[in-house]
């Protein structure tokens, strides 16, 4: 399946995950919701993905985290916040760079509209 055909599906599923839920809970609970979502759907899904940085040649693991990863193509990162700011579009964008992946959605649960808390993010090193 394609990077944008699994981005519209897991649109989808988090806004009944939004819908069921509305905002201002912990990002924990709507990573746990959406995963399940995603997993019931029949997508191959995976969470708390690791992420290893590459310095001069030495793999290092940092502590970097991909809240969830579908199909092993198209990287989530949840938020619950009250606004997106340009430090959580580096993150997504320096996770899909690192994972070598061309596709992410940042997803802020902590809005009124879900529509207001998606964005779709593309590696444009590939």
């Amino acid at each position: 399946m394609h990077e944008n055909t699994l981005a519209n599906k897991v649109i989808g599923l988090s806004l009944q995950v939004h819908t069921a839920l509305g905002p201002g809970l912990l990002e924990k609970v709507y990573t746990e919701c959406l995963f399940y979502k995603i997993y019931q759907s029949g997508l191959w899904v995976e969470k708390e993905i690791p992420v290893p940085l590459i310095f001069e040649e030495v793999k290092l693991e940092c502590g970097y985290r991909i809240d969830l990863l579908i199909e092993k193509k198209l990287l989530v990162e949840v938020k619950s916040v009250e606004t997106l700011n340009p430090v959580h579009i580096a993150q997504t964008l320096t996770y899909l760079k690192l994972g070598n992946f061309k596709l992410g959605l940042l997803i802020n649960f902590n809005v009124h509209k879900l529509k207001d808390g998606v964005r779709r993010i593309i590696n444009g090193a590939l």
